[in-house]
């Protein structure tokens, strides 16, 4: 009887969405959207009433369910892909978008994306041109490659390239060289897809020059060596370099390639981080063929980098699968600003928000983590415990897995909630906020702040630990 009578207090819909808290929404909400977020709150009670779930009679205020309905709408109306703050320290990080774009190739995204461009046309001859001459000038340059090509990720270059030189033959590669990457794709697997036939030699930590000359056959399509960007071998271990697969391939007339995943047109030593093969180096010492990822060490949008002997490009070019694996003018453009920011070595450590995050001096982190605190500590909430502790960052994307740059972390905590909700509310805020828990505290690493991410950090923490921030 009493969910009958609370079933009859129920607001209609035309009631809820002449509310002004449903009007005000109007400018930035679509009207279906609006309408929708008032039906799914009034099914929701409806359901809790019918349900005997304990409806309290306040919840069925007019101004309650528009209230409630609002909110909805909002929900709705944000986008999935979304803007989050990267407090984590990972600098290269796969779930977050992996590497931020330099603000020159923001700006060439928006130029040739709100107008026509030459994508395909060859403005000199007046005819239809290629899409890959906009990054392939510019690839041989900085690396001194005799050829390139771009496909949409370094999956695919490495698929395209296994198919179009190997199908049908067999690859050698060393078994302790058959990694995984993201999302469980293995290299035996991309190599089965694209009909080479895997032909591993040696053993997990150990393989000599011999384990690939005894292996050698008249099917032999393929010598290949993949870098283990996203894990370290140590101890007992050796591997046949570069060089001597180079001598091998030339007694056989095969075909070198070096995967390098990760790829990098700089030597991050300097800064402290682990030596890493350069695209230049592994070109130098004899690789026909070398792949990398565009949107890892490189800094720059998701690609798959071919460079290499001008004829083993071409044949790749002119596989249709080549077609499928394409990237667009979005991926060019952003693509081509990046590498000519290259041009000048120091100009790209300070401009690719990836190579300036991680060649950071320790001195600025710990400076920007003091400012930060003192922010926090000048609100004068008596639930916000704030600290600043020393650190470790890592580089992510699956580089360096053995690099852990010194950095500046603060610890933060907010009486009343536990470690974990106090990550889930940062995580679920707007922007989501995403930290990191150790040993039960939550941590913000500043490495990987950019842009206004302190802000943001200050008005979230203000509104859960009980007050409005001063602007």
């Amino acid at each position: 009887m009493v969910e009958q009578s609370l079933m009859a207090r129920l607001p209609k819909v035309d009631q809820v969405l002449a509310r002004a808290e449903l009007a005000a929404l109007a400018a930035s909400v679509p009207r279906p959207l609006i309408l929708q977020a008032v039906r799914l709150v009034l099914e929701d009670l409806r359901g809790r009433l019918l349900a005997g779930q304990g409806v309290e009679p306040e919840e069925l205020a007019l101004a309650q369910v528009a209230g409630a309905a609002a909110a909805q709408a909002r929900q709705l109306a944000r986008p999935s892909l979304r803007r989050v703050v990267n407090a984590t320290g990972v600098v290269v990080h796969t779930n977050l978008g992996r590497s931020l774009l330099a603000e020159e190739a923001c700006k060439r995204l928006v130029e040739l994306n709100r107008a026509y461009s030459n994508l395909e046309y060859d403005l000199a001859a007046g005819a239809r041109g290629s899409r890959y001459v906009h990054v392939a000038g510019i690839l041989k340059e900085l690396t001194g490659a005799e050829a390139a090509l771009v496909v949409n990720n370094n999956a695919a270059a490495v698929f395209l390239s296994l198919q179009s030189l190997a199908a049908g033959r067999e690859v050698i590669v060393s078994r302790g060289q058959l990694v995984e990457i993201g999302g469980s794709f293995r290299i035996p697997d991309v190599m089965a897809k694209s009909g080479a036939i895997l032909r591993e030699v040696g053993t997990t930590n150990k393989t000599h020059p011999r384990d690939f000359e005894n292996a050698i056959t008249s099917n032999t399509g393929l010598l290949l060596k993949v870098h283990t960007s996203n894990f370290a071998v140590v101890g007992f271990h050796q591997e046949v370099s570069l060089g001597q697969m180079r001598q091998i391939a030339d007694r056989y007339h095969l075909p070198l390639m070096e995967d390098l995943g990760s790829g990098s047109l700089v030597d991050f030593s300097p800064w402290g981080l682990a030596r890493e093969p350069t695209v230049q180096e592994a070109l130098a010492e004899g690789a026909d063929l070398v792949t990398f990822s565009g949107d890892k060490l490189l800094g720059g949008p998701q690609a798959g980098v071919i460079l290499g002997k001008a004829e083993l490009i071409e044949r790749l070019r002119a596989n249709p699968l080549n077609r499928a694996l394409r990237i667009d003018k979005l991926t060019l453009a952003a693509l081509e600003a990046t590498l000519e920011l290259y041009r000048e070595p120091q100009q790209a450590l300070r401009q690719i928000p990836t190579l300036r995050m991680l060649c950071r001096p320790y001195q600025e982190l710990r400076n920007q983590a003091a400012a930060l605190a003192r922010r926090l500590k000048a609100l004068k909430l008596p639930r916000l415990g704030v600290g600043t502790r020393e650190g470790f960052s890592r580089v992510g994307g699956g580089a360096m897995p053995l690099a852990a740059p010194r950095t500046r972390l603060l610890e933060v905590s907010v009486q009343g909630l536990s470690t974990t909700r106090l990550e889930e509310s940062l995580r679920l805020g707007d922007p989501p906020i995403i930290a990191r828990l150790e040993d039960g505290r939550l941590l913000l690493d500043v490495r990987t702040l950019v842009g206004d991410d302190h802000e943001a950090i200050v008005q979230a923490l203000a509104r859960l630990a009980g007050a409005a921030c001063p602007v």
